[in-house]
């Protein structure tokens, strides 16, 4: 017989399954951890040594990449960084003491939250198929803990300050058209060029497709999560 605190768990559960409920969730996580400038403060803190950490990761082999294509190359660093510049647009509305969901929009942060909810929902996915497709590489390297186990844990954060946008973030056709185009080009140019991230392995197609389908998922997330600026673009 299932206790009683099995049952709220289920329903609890089953609420979660509703829109309606799922935006309170998140409104209400976003006003906790993005509310107030001190808990800002802190997550933009976090953001930068990310930021600081992906920048690391990519410098030593960025002078093999021509510099236009550093935005597409640099995946993980590109996307905290666009995170980062949709949570600083959030301080004016923080320091007057206004609500997250009170923050200014414009066509422009529109596009600005999409693509950053696909580049760190994408780039965030990515390393839970690209390291375990080499898993054994990865867990038997020398520092295992920090290019297995601390990469997951870190891109999986990025995963969870884009679900928190919608909380506050708009989006429009345009801009959702724009992400896919550019998502789709970054896989041409990371596997049909060979630009990818630094890798164990040499990557293939299974990598390739797999990157495309997260990418094209997490535009399709960000179709559903998102509300409309309006109807153009």
């Amino acid at each position: 017989m299932a206790s009683p605190d099995d049952a709220s768990v289920r329903d609890a559960l089953g609420r979660l399954r509703r829109p309606a409920v799922r935006r309170r969730v998140r409104a209400a996580i976003a006003e906790e951890l993005l509310g107030t400038p001190r808990s800002l403060g802190v997550v933009l803190a976090f953001v930068a040594f990310m930021l600081a950490v992906g920048i690391g990761y990519y410098a030593p082999t960025a002078g093999d990449v021509p510099v236009p294509l550093w935005p597409l190359y640099a995946d993980s660093a590109v996307a905290v960084a666009l995170g980062g510049v949709v949570l600083l647009s959030l301080v004016p509305a923080v320091r007057r003491g206004g609500r997250v969901a009170d923050a200014r929009t414009s066509r422009a942060l529109a596009y600005l939250h999409t693509l950053a909810f696909v580049w760190l929902v994408t780039f965030g996915l990515w390393p839970l198929v690209s390291l375990n497709l080499a898993f054994s590489r990865y867990v038997a390297a020398p520092d295992a803990w920090i290019y297995y186990w601390g990469v997951l844990g870190t891109h999986l954060c990025f995963v969870g300050l884009a679900l928190l946008f919608p909380a506050f973030g708009r989006t429009t056709r345009g801009a959702l058209g724009l992400a896919l185009a550019l998502a789709v080009g970054n896989v041409a140019l990371d596997y049909g060029l060979g630009y990818h991230p630094p890798l164990l392995y040499e990557p293939g197609p299974l990598l390739a497709g797999a990157t495309l389908a997260i990418a094209v998922g997490a535009v399709w997330l960000a179709w559903r999560s998102f509300p409309r600026l309006d109807d153009s673009f």
